[in-house]
């Protein structure tokens, strides 16, 4: 495959927070007397944008339920600082190699603005991506705005790219702007549930994730 910029998403593709999110999500919930919900449920939302992942945990929730819901969950996620530990064995060279081939690097994530500015500096990712686009500063996964302003930053077409995450929600988001894409499953989705979407391939290790790269 022939690329110009490689996109990725961040939670349960470059670092390790699925968990994480999902107890944080699961705390907030119940200590504002949600009911407790299955652990798949939390973590299936990973992704979305807060609103979109609220509303579809909590149908109905209003926006001042959901505000006293993001405020204590920020609470509980803010709580643990992400770390260059948790960043997925591997990665950074990827990200480097990347580089050293000439190809863009950016950032299409479901997380707030706040979150992954935080993020960028305390996991030591910042440095290697040109741009990063946040959900609540354009549109919620899988609406392809993010993608459509990272390839006009490019000036390139949206085959000239790819987009790697580990959701249904990365791979439909490609598909609905025609841009190929590869999924990893070591975050929420597994291969059966992605290719629904027709990615280019689902790979299952960092090693598998270079030789679809050509790195």
């Amino acid at each position: 495959m022939t690329i110009k910029v490689a996109i990725f998403d961040w939670d349960g593709t470059l670092v390790d927070s699925v968990e994480h999110i999902a107890g944080s999500l699961h705390q907030a919930a119940t200590e504002l007397g949600y009911p407790a919900l299955e652990w798949d449920a939390y973590r299936n939302i990973i992704g979305l944008g807060m609103v979109e992942a609220l509303e579809s945990l909590y149908p109905g929730i209003t926006r001042a339920e959901m505000t006293r819901l993001r405020e204590g969950y920020g609470r509980y996620f803010f709580a643990k600082v992400t770390t260059p530990r948790e960043v997925f064995a591997g990665m950074v060279e990827v990200l480097v190699d990347l580089k050293t081939a000439g190809l863009g690097r950016a950032v299409a994530t479901g997380k707030s603005r706040r979150g992954l500015e935080g993020a960028l500096v305390s996991s030591g990712l910042g440095p290697h991506f040109d741009l990063t686009r946040c959900a609540d500063e354009t549109r919620s996964k899988p609406d392809p705005a993010m993608l459509a302003e990272i390839i006009a930053f490019y000036g390139i077409r949206p085959d000239e790219a790819v987009m790697i995450g580990d959701t249904i929600y990365d791979m439909e988001m490609a598909q609905r702007i025609g841009m190929p894409a590869i999924g990893v499953d070591w975050g929420v989705h597994d291969e059966v549930t992605m290719s629904v979407y027709e990615p280019k391939a689902v790979v299952s290790s960092v090693a598998d994730l270079r030789r679809e790269l050509g790195l």
